[in-house]
């Protein structure tokens, strides 16, 4: 226990940690928690003072130890104790810090209750009175508080706030080597993505973490692992001789220069800890005041960074399960039943043949594998020749190629390219699912065989459905044309028909299959295939 005043003052961020000068005690929900005359008061800028107790003087049948850990990238990892009483139990009640940073070492072992669960201490007038925290100072870290409340929310991009964030505390005086945000995202292909600030380049470079990576020695091995699983955050030299925190990442900052690292939380309103990680080159590395002004910051970085996250993701997801055309119509506001417009556009319906069959013949897990493989090869050359699919009818696809005429909102194609790019979709459809197929011979399974029904027609781009359950797809006669137009090529024992609407338009000659009638449609219709 210290027989002095420890004291960590920076220009604008202060700690100090005082013994009291008489017993004190804490009591909560009328319960005398802890009693001591060796407690310590720690007084932090802008937090409020804070009493910590020696172990042996805390009634420790009352802890129950927590799974939370916080992180204060001075004065280290704290972990947490609820309070379990008659009443009840006060979770996350209490705190100590194990191993604590140079700011902590004064309190390390003692244990601190929260604010907010203390009832009240007993204590005389004297020590009463050492609780009460000296005024801090705020003009050294004013200028980040400033930006983030004013322009940062300005910021376009993930990664223009990243840039910003790690020029504004360069300019306060923080020796910034490196900035890294992590962000954990929601996308079918990727699991998150890291912006990287350096000093050398002042700019922000984007990197995408695959899925795959979750389970590679760089993220087992890695500081952003350790923070994302709530263990607290890291603070630890890079120069010093056997450290106490070891991550590869550390042996490429050191030899880059790197003195002081740092990797903390930025945790995002849904419990989920996303990280930020800072490394110096600076000889004396972080100081508290550069911290303590990052440390106040977190909150509104975090909601900072937590709302472009969600947009992000929104729109991945709108993208990923209704198309980037049609996600892009409800993210700017289609979002009630009735919502949408009339399109010109080629109508692609594509099914797969004998699907009940195949069902009945394979294992449950086969058979989704077979229909997720087909639809790569039909849905991936739609998305390739610029068409988008709205959507996966049990083992059919409806996708459409817009015109642009008539008021659309799609691409401003003729009908004729919007004809042709359809055509080359279904030249590409049926190379991939010739590839797949010649696969699966070789694993001794049966050949997938599917037809294409295409028309041209104006249908309705928009929203159907219950006011609270609603659909973003096309409606109309042309859309029912195109599928009993795939119907007929069983009948007909091709692969591809396509109306005379959309014959008349395509700039290539079509092969004749004669005129008939459509189901549900009353007047017949020229029908024609590919020529080769």
């Amino acid at each position: 226990m210290p027989t002095d005043t420890a004291e960590t003052l920076q220009s604008d961020y202060r700690i100090s940690v005082e013994p009291l000068p008489g017993p004190i005690s804490a009591i909560i929900d009328g319960v005398q928690v802890a009693s001591s005359d060796k407690a310590l008061v720690m007084h932090e800028s802008f937090l409020p003072s804070c009493v910590y107790f020696p172990l042996e003087d805390v009634d420790q049948s009352l802890l129950r130890r927590s799974t939370l850990h916080t992180f204060c990238p001075f004065k280290g990892t704290a972990s947490y104790w609820s309070v379990a009483l008659d009443d009840g139990v006060n979770e996350n009640a209490a705190w100590s810090y194990k191993r604590p940073l140079d700011a902590g070492l004064p309190v390390g072992g003692y244990i601190s209750f929260a604010e907010a669960e203390v009832e009240r201490y007993e204590a005389d007038d004297n020590t009463k009175a050492a609780l009460v925290p000296p005024v801090p100072t705020t003009t050294g870290s004013s200028s980040l508080l400033e930006w983030l409340l004013l322009e940062a929310w300005l910021a376009e991009t993930p990664g223009v706030l990243t840039a910003e964030l790690a020029r504004h505390l360069s300019a306060t005086g923080m020796p910034l080597m490196r900035l890294n945000v992590g962000i954990w995202t929601l996308h079918p292909q990727l699991v998150g993505k890291t912006l990287t600030w350096t000093k050398a380049a002042d700019s922000v470079t984007v990197v995408n973490t695959p899925r795959g990576a979750l389970t590679t020695p760089a993220y087992l091995k890695s500081p952003v692992r350790f923070v994302s699983e709530g263990l607290g955050g890291v603070r630890q030299r890079l120069d010093v001789e056997n450290p106490e925190f070891h991550f590869p990442v550390m042996d490429e900052l050191r030899e880059a220069g790197g003195t002081d690292y740092v990797a903390m939380p930025l945790p995002f309103s849904d419990g989920q800890i996303h990280t930020l990680t800072l490394a110096s080159d600076d000889p004396n590395g972080f100081t508290v005041a550069g911290l303590g002004q990052l440390y106040l910051a977190i909150p509104t970085l975090s909601r900072l960074f937590e709302a472009h996250t969600v947009r992000q993701n929104t729109a991945v997801l709108l993208d990923t399960y209704l198309g980037p055309r049609t996600g892009r119509q409800v993210l700017n506001g289609l979002t009630q039943r009735g919502d949408g417009e009339n399109i010109h556009a080629v109508i692609w319906f594509c099914d797969l043949r004998e699907s009940s069959a195949l069902a009945d013949s394979m294992p449950r897990e086969e058979f989704l594998q077979s229909l997720n493989d087909y639809f790569d090869a039909v849905g991936g050359a739609v998305q390739e020749h610029g068409g988008e699919v709205l959507r996966f009818i049990g083992d059919a696809v409806l996708a459409i190629f817009p015109t642009g005429e008539n008021g659309g909102s799609g691409p401003r194609h003729s009908a004729a390219q919007a004809c042709y790019d359809a055509i080359e979709a279904v030249r590409s459809a049926d190379s991939r699912m010739i590839e797949l197929n010649e696969r699966r011979s070789g694993e001794n399974k049966d050949p997938l065989g599917f037809g294409i029904g295409l028309h041209l027609g104006e249908v309705t781009y928009g929203n159907i459905g219950t006011p609270e359950r609603l659909e973003f797809t096309v409606i109309g006669a042309a859309a029912n044309e195109a599928a009993r137009l795939e119907n007929l090529t069983k009948e007909l024992q091709t692969q591809v028909l396509v109306s005379d609407t959309f014959a008349g338009a395509f700039p290539e000659t079509l092969k004749p299959m004669g005129r008939h009638a459509l189901r549900g449609v009353n007047q017949e219709m020229d029908v024609f295939t590919l020529a080769s």
